[in-house]
């Protein structure tokens, strides 16, 4: 594979339910979903993350419970979601199984990326499954997501994922192949391969939904390049009515890219350093200062005093004790805890407080230099 996508090394997939599900049937797109599982392969193969962010669950579920057409009371969709979500993951279990590949069910709401401390957890839940060679399959968890804490549609969940871990590509596959100046079938009607910004021109150019299963459409995906794009991420709406729909893109085939102004690491670093107000101080030694530099971590055992009040999440200041600013980070530890732990190594934080799952005062991808003197 070649191109923008192959480039990339963190890739967010999000499949629609009308992509994956027969709308005759009601059942899985067997050789559809093997086509994008291969491409799935490939990518990895080619060393990058993919997460997968599907749709289908209540679409699976609605017929097995014999629910009638067309639109959903509440407890109908729910009722849908908690029998699809079965299906919905053994299949994704079964088709990536077919290559080697283990899938992790991953079902959230909209506090997940909205909470600074479960949108850490979820991160951090994210980051371990990527390292192990895990395929994360995500969706919203419709069973008891009420329309107050509803994304509403996969396309700004999938958004919000990619802006979550750090996402190159966001890929939206559609029922078209991308965004025109107006709707494909009116006369005048022309393609749009590439935008470097959303404008009200852009924004006027959606649509209504035009998907008979899901709850997106083009005005979704208009918001959802909005969220990718603050997050340095590109984002790609293509079709995915044939096979390999993914091989298709990376070998060019008609779509419109939205391209981020800058990476997204570069917007996170940005975003940490001049928007989020530090509620706390870490002081560091001299050790801990070089390795800094280095583009390491911040661990325990180079901070030597905390001060202020501040929870897991919170942005913090690094200070070199009797210097400047060196750094701000979010900071992996509350107050308390920070202050329990400072100067111990990894071993002797795990012991004291049990916790196991994080090495770090603050990760070097939630970390950005101030200083760089």
């Amino acid at each position: 594979m070649t191109s923008r996508l192959s480039k990339a090394k963190r890739i967010i997939v999000k499949v629609g339910s009308a992509l994956l599900v027969d709308q005759k049937t009601g059942t899985i797109k067997a050789s559809w979903l093997s086509s994008l599982v291969d491409d799935v392969a490939d990518l990895k193969i080619a060393g990058a993350d993919v997460i997968l962010v599907s749709s289908g669950a209540i679409a699976l579920g609605r017929r097995t419970l014999g629910l009638p057409k067309g639109k959903l009371k509440l407890d109908q969709s729910q009722a849908a979601a908690a029998v699809g979500q079965i299906a919905l993951a053994q299949a994704w279990s079964e088709a990536l199984r077919t290559k080697n590949i283990v899938a992790a069910q991953i079902l959230v709401t909209l506090t997940d990326t909205e909470e600074r401390r479960r949108y850490l957890n979820a991160r951090a839940t994210l980051s371990t499954l990527l390292a192990q060679g895990a395929v994360p399959v995500i969706n919203e968890n419709d069973t008891v997501a009420t329309s107050e804490i509803r994304y509403g549609d996969n396309d700004r969940l999938a958004a919000r994922v990619a802006s979550m871990m750090s996402g190159d590509v966001l890929v939206l596959l559609s029922d078209i192949d991308g965004l025109y100046s107006a709707p494909p079938n009116q006369k005048g009607a022309t393609f749009i391969p590439e935008l470097r910004e959303i404008t009200p021109e852009v924004e006027a150019m959606a649509g209504k939904p035009i998907s008979g299963v899901g709850s997106g459409g083009m005005i979704t995906k208009i918001e959802a390049a909005k969220i990718a794009l603050s997050a340095g991420c590109n984002m790609v709406i293509a079709s995915g009515h044939e096979l390999h729909p993914l091989k298709r893109i990376a070998e060019n085939a008609r779509c419109t890219w939205f391209l981020a102004q800058s990476s997204a690491m570069q917007s996170r670093k940005r975003w940490i350093a001049g928007t989020l107000q530090p509620t706390g101080k870490l002081f560091v030694d001299e050790g801990a200062k070089t390795a800094l530099l280095k583009g390491k971590s911040l661990l325990p055992a180079g901070v030597k005093r905390v001060e202020g009040t501040f929870a897991r999440g919170d942005t913090v200041s690094i200070v070199l004790i009797d210097g400047p600013e060196l750094a701000r980070g979010l900071v992996g530890y509350d107050a308390a805890e920070a202050k329990q732990i400072i100067g111990l190594k990894s071993a002797d934080v795990q012991k004291l407080l049990g916790a196991g799952d994080r090495d770090e005062m603050i990760h070097r991808d939630d970390l950005v230099m101030m200083d760089r003197k």
